[in-house]
């Protein structure tokens, strides 16, 4: 789902909203999400899943597949994401 069905999905349930205000809603939910993970805390939405970061180490004797060629691979943030029982039993039915 895009960013514009979501709008669109919130202004069916809630008409008395209007575009502006949904997408203000939007943009400081997800602004709020990137500094939470930024500040290294985990994000756990109660029946979705959870969102964490996860540190790679860093690799000094990784290869290029193309060349065969050894490289270094410094140390690295990955988000990570976690579903809830709840959203992994309703996916896998």
């Amino acid at each position: 789902m895009s960013r514009p069905d979501l709008i669109k999905n919130l202004k069916k349930k809630y008409p008395e909203l209007n575009q502006l205000e949904l997408e203000t809603v939007i943009d400081d939910f997800c602004e709020s999400l990137e500094k939470a993970l930024i500040n290294g805390h985990n994000i756990e939405l109660r029946g979705f899943g959870t969102f964490f970061i996860k540190k790679i180490k860093e690799k000094f004797s990784a290869r290029n597949p193309r060349t065969q060629e050894l490289i270094y691979s410094p140390e690295k943030n990955k988000l990570r994401f976690r579903p809830s029982k709840k959203l992994n039993k309703f996916i896998n039915q």
